[in-house]
């Protein structure tokens, strides 16, 4: 396929990206503190049907040995805008990515994908090698875009989410 076509290449890699408009939202990785917390919950209640409570992300946000709670910030200044969080955590060389979301309004426009590459680079500079994740059998989008960043199924939780009630597949990758 011609670049152009697309395909971008960036830093030397191929990327399939289909609206590459996605490059035209930079945004940077900073670590998740309570005042992000109206933001996040907005982005969680508008992302599945059983959102976090607010007491799950302050958990997380004061967890630090283990839990790296980060928000993806588009903007600056008075233009600065939360466009998506993850949150994962850490213990010896194993990740487990915990939480992960794009804002509605920058969904499918590469976001998500560059969000988790970006964070999968930082779990490896952090001494990851491996990295878990849990997804619905149903949501097909999210299986998507973690096939493409190299993960695969490696296991099923049965009946693990709920409302409605649903398996949850575990997929993982090595770094």
């Amino acid at each position: 396929m011609p670049i152009g076509a697309g395909i971008v290449l960036v830093a030397g890699r191929r990327n399939c990206i289909k609206h590459p408009e996605a490059l035209t939202v930079p945004f940077s990785l900073q670590r998740m503190k309570a005042d992000d917390l109206a933001a996040v919950l907005a982005i969680e209640r508008a992302s599945f049907p059983n959102p976090w409570p607010a007491t799950s992300f302050l958990g997380e946000i004061q967890n630090t040995p283990v839990s790296h709670p980060y928000v993806a910030v588009s903007g600056s200044g008075d233009t600065e805008r939360l466009i998506g969080y993850v949150l994962f955590w850490l213990i010896a060389d194993e990740a487990q990515i915990n939480n992960f979301a794009v804002h509605p309004d920058f969904r499918r426009r590469g976001i998500g994908l560059a969000l988790m590459r970006k964070v999968l680079d930082l779990i490896q500079g952090l001494g990851g090698s491996y990295v878990i994740l849990e997804v619905r059998q149903s949501n097909q989008a999210a299986q998507s875009l973690y096939l493409k960043l190299g993960f695969s199924e490696i296991g099923r939780r049965r009946s693990y989410y709920f409302n409605p009630e649903e398996d949850a597949l575990v997929m993982g990758r090595g770094l």
